[in-house]
This record gives structure tokens, C-alpha cells and sequence, in this order.
């Protein structure tokens, strides 16, 4: 945005009043960044039990998931259905690590979250393994009676690609 003629004495306090819902206050903040980790800490620990209730459980009950082929499902119960499944074949024994977690707020009570992920353990439908997968999930989360939840969820998977040129 650029702002002309705007006089040194509106400073930064009419820079904030163009850009309302910019400024968090930092230990709210601090603390929205801490209760996000643990949605997060939720969602790979329901993976890693292959427990289909307890993955959709951080899904807000309106949300949106869409999977690594672009199949999608909305609603908690139907993220639940979808995934129940393949928890109890092709994932049955799969890890998810997450790492490289980068939360960006747009509003105080809105973040887009982006993740990377490491899998190991997953298999084809005959039960042979497949190789280790890596990829990125982006989330858009939303803090609603003071919980945040995952609205929209988008999985990327990286394996295939080549490494970035540097």
C-alpha cells in the first residue's frame, strides 16, 4: 500500500488505522502460535494411531480437507468417514513427522499455516510398502470461542519432485 501525503505527525498510529487487524499483541500472539502447535500436535498424533474420530476432531465442523490427489471431503463427519479406511489399510502403519511449521496471522483470529512432512510405513492396497513420502500441508485455521480449529486443508506431495535448483 502506499499512502502519499500523509504528515509525520499521523506516524504510525495512522499507518494502523489503514491496516486494522494488523497488530496482535504479542503475548496473545505468543499464546495463538502455542495453541496452533498443539492442533498440530493433535492432528499427527491421531495419524500416528490411525484414530479416524480423533484426526477430524481438529477439523472445524464446516471444514474443507483435500488429500495429495486432489479427492476432497467437507464436513468433520465426512473427514472422518474418508479416513477411516485408509487408517485401517494403506496407513495402517504409517508415521507422519511434522517439521518446519510457519504460521502467518491475516487476522488475530485467522492464520495460514504451512507445514512440511516426513511419512514412512505407508503400503499399496496388496500391503507391500511404498516408499517414504514428504510433502507440505497448508492449513487455513480460524479461533472460534477461543479454539482454533482447521477450516481448509490442502496436502502436498513433494516425493516425486526434484530438489530446488540453489
Amino acid at each position: 500500500m502506499l499512502i502519499i501525503g500523509m504528515g509525520m505527525g499521523m506516524g504510525m498510529l495512522g499507518f494502523a488505522l489503514l491496516l486494522p487487524g494488523t497488530i496482535i499483541d504479542q503475548p496473545a500472539k505468543q499464546g495463538d502460535q502455542q495453541q496452533i502447535h498443539g492442533v498440530l500436535n493433535g492432528f499427527v498424533d491421531a495419524w500416528n494411531h490411525h484414530d479416524a474420530k480423533a484426526f477430524a476432531a481438529v477439523f472445524s465442523e464446516d471444514a474443507d480437507f483435500t488429500n495429495v490427489r486432489g479427492v476432497s471431503a467437507s464436513g468433520r463427519s465426512n473427514i472422518e468417514e474418508f479416513h477411516a479406511p485408509i487408517f485401517a489399510t494403506i496407513f495402517k502403519n504409517t508415521h507422519q513427522t511434522l517439521t518446519e511449521v510457519k504460521i502467518r496471522f491475516i487476522r488475530p483470529d485467522v492464520a495460514a499455516v504451512d507445514v512440511h512432512w516426513n511419512m514412512t510405513g505407508v503400503t499399496d492396497p496388496q500391503g507391500n510398502a511404498r516408499p517414504d513420502r514428504n510433502g507440505l500441508l497448508n492449513f487455513v485455521m480460524t479461533k472460534n470461542d477461543g479454539r482454533w480449529q482447521i477450516v481448509v486443508m490442502h496436502n502436498l506431495d513433494l516425493t516425486a519432485l526434484p530438489p530446488p535448483l540453489k
